[in-house]
């Protein structure tokens, strides 16, 4: 079964004329006159051809990221922005013709493996704590009960034959964390159904790949105990992997000093990704090894926390626009034409019976009430995990699996544009938003000699540290405010000096005292000067907000 990486071992006809950098015939390209010594449809790489493919990428990037602004003001989820660009560069439009599903499905998983430690790294513990036993029933008898209705529905509204119809239940039922993240970004929801939601999204794609593998293969399907055995095994082999190595290259970290800065969020991906390996390579569940693994180093108040998880997430944005325009070159959009109904016909009902019928089930021991079901039945948003499982079964030869990956495109296009908008219009007339609390972003150094930490923290617009005076903070012994940098100068203040919107504030603290100094700083940010004897929470890392106000996913304030 090959683990979490779903290996599929099958040999399919390579096209008549390739580029080697795309594995794509393009139509406009005259044909160049390769040395006889090489081999036939892959051309040596040179310095000319290097230039050509940079320029072309860098191009591409840069339309991508420039998208990602559209997005914002149109509320259309970016996923869709870069598949256009994929369809657009593709056969139909500009002429790069690509049908390399292999190709994809590596890249694919590559891609979702630092989406996923994006993810984790930016997951607090505290907030999904509570909503674990809820996130891991639906990632597991959720998805049993979506795969199930969903085959059905398939089979008998849209004449698939039984294990197509498994294959596609099995593909569509996993949530995708990309297009979850993105999502929750721009929707103030209450912790608990932001932390249900994040976990389901990271926990939900291992027993799903284990299922779409085992239906892929050619032949009958094992009995259904010997399956769940399977997946159990993977899933705990993962759990353990992800869990181990998370906890030891925490405590690596924390105990040797690295002599630059910019080494610690290398590190840390490299952490993650060996968790990945090392579960799939032992046959456990390498997505949920990575997450479990980014979680724990997430949460491990490592020194350069903030510059880490900015660094994450650059890379999960690079992973998330390369998966997505290479699936959209793969599709071809003349052939979507005859699988248009049948998508549709699937998809209404995943979204409006499998879906809503396994988190029904799923929170059945809960008592969570209707107005967070429905949201989250709603919220079970689809991105490029499903496309990419869809490519599993067209890189084994299964018959009709052309047909699965075009009816999985349409679905997620059609649906994803019509759930992820509406959203937070439905958070809003079910009366589950929250207001979004200010919060500082506290980037930590540590200072070996003195055994304590240099905090920086920028106070932003919707601060209530405005107007407080240095004294008011009342950080505990060990800590002290020793500089504050205003309208590029510096000095170092008093306690009746004022602070003010845009300052940072230099910080000391000892190794006792940082959490102390750090939840402090929080709770004055949200509660003012008053907090504390008004109830406020000075616990760290607490609040969930923006960062100096980057109008980005909140992040922890523990450096």
């Amino acid at each position: 079964m090959g683990g979490a990486c779903g290996t599929v071992r099958a040999s399919r006809p390579e096209p008549a004329r390739t580029d080697p950098y795309f594995d794509a015939t393009v139509d406009r390209a005259p044909p160049r006159r390769r040395p006889e010594n090489h081999r036939e449809g892959a051309p040596p790489l040179t310095v000319d051809r290097l230039n050509e493919v940079l320029l072309f990428c860098s191009l591409v990037l840069l339309v991508a990221v420039a998208a990602v602004r559209l997005s914002s003001r149109s509320g259309l989820p970016t996923l869709l922005i870069y598949l256009g660009i994929g369809v657009v560069i593709g056969q139909d439009a500009l002429g790069v013709r690509f049908d390399n599903a292999a190709l994809t499905q590596t890249l694919g998983y590559a891609a979702l493996v630092v989406i996923l430690a994006e993810g984790g790294l930016g997951t607090k513990w505290k907030d999904i704590r509570p909503s674990l036993p809820r996130a891991a029933t639906l990632s597991t008898v959720g998805v049993a009960v979506s795969v199930g209705v969903t085959a059905a529905g398939a089979h008998w509204l849209a004449g698939l034959e039984w294990k197509n119809a498994l294959l596609i239940g099995a593909v569509v039922s996993s949530t995708d964390a990309a297009a979850v993240f993105s999502v929750l970004r721009n929707v103030p929801l209450p912790k608990s159904l932001t932390g249900v939601l994040e976990a389901e999204s990271g926990f939900n794609d291992a027993p799903v790949v284990i299922l779409v593998v085992t239906f892929s293969q050619a032949g009958a399907i094992g009995h259904w105990y010997v399956l769940l055995g399977e997946i159990l095994l993977e899933l705990a082999i993962g759990a353990a992997v992800g869990l181990a190595i998370g906890w030891l290259g925490a405590w690596g970290m924390r105990h040797v000093a690295l002599p630059a800065s910019g080494l610690y969020p290398i590190a840390v991906m490299a952490l993650t990704v060996c968790a990945y390996a090392t579960s799939a390579l032992a046959h456990g569940s390498g997505f949920l090894a990575v997450y479990l693994a980014a979680m724990i180093l997430g949460n491990a108040r490592l020194p350069h926390a903030p510059a880490t998880r900015g660094f994450a997430e650059g890379i999960g944005w690079l992973g998330q626009i390369g998966m997505f325009v290479l699936l959209g070159l793969l599709v071809t959009p003349h052939k979507l034409v005859d699988d248009t109904v049948p998508a549709l016909v699937i998809g209404l009902v995943l979204t409006l019976v499998a879906r809503p019928a396994s988190v029904l089930v799923a929170l059945l021991p809960f008592r969570t009430p209707w107005r967070e079901q429905t949201l989250l039945s709603w919220a079970g948003l689809r991105g490029a995990v499903p496309i990419v499982l869809a490519t599993i079964p067209m890189v084994a030869g299964l018959p009709g699996s052309d047909h699965v990956f075009n009816i999985v495109f349409v679905l997620v296009v059609v649906y994803t544009l019509i759930q992820g908008p509406t959203l937070p219009w439905l958070a809003k007339r079910l009366r589950v938003t929250t207001e979004k609390s200010a919060d500082l972003g506290i980037e930590s150094a540590p200072l070996e000699r003195l055994r304590g930490h240099l905090l920086s923290t920028t106070i932003g617009e919707k601060s209530r540290m405005h107007g407080v005076e240095v004294g008011e903070l009342r950080l505990p012994p060990g800590s002290a405010v020793t500089l504050v940098v205003r309208d590029d100068r510096s000095f170092v203040p008093g306690p009746t000096d004022i602070l003010r919107r845009g300052d940072e504030l230099l910080v000391v603290a000892t190794d006792q005292v940082r959490d102390a100094a750090e939840g402090r700083l929080q709770a004055v940010s949200q509660g003012g000067k008053l907090a504390g004897w008004l109830g406020a929470d000075d616990q760290p890392g607490r609040a969930g907000g923006q960062v100096a106000g980057a109008g980005r996913r909140p992040r922890r304030g523990a450096g």
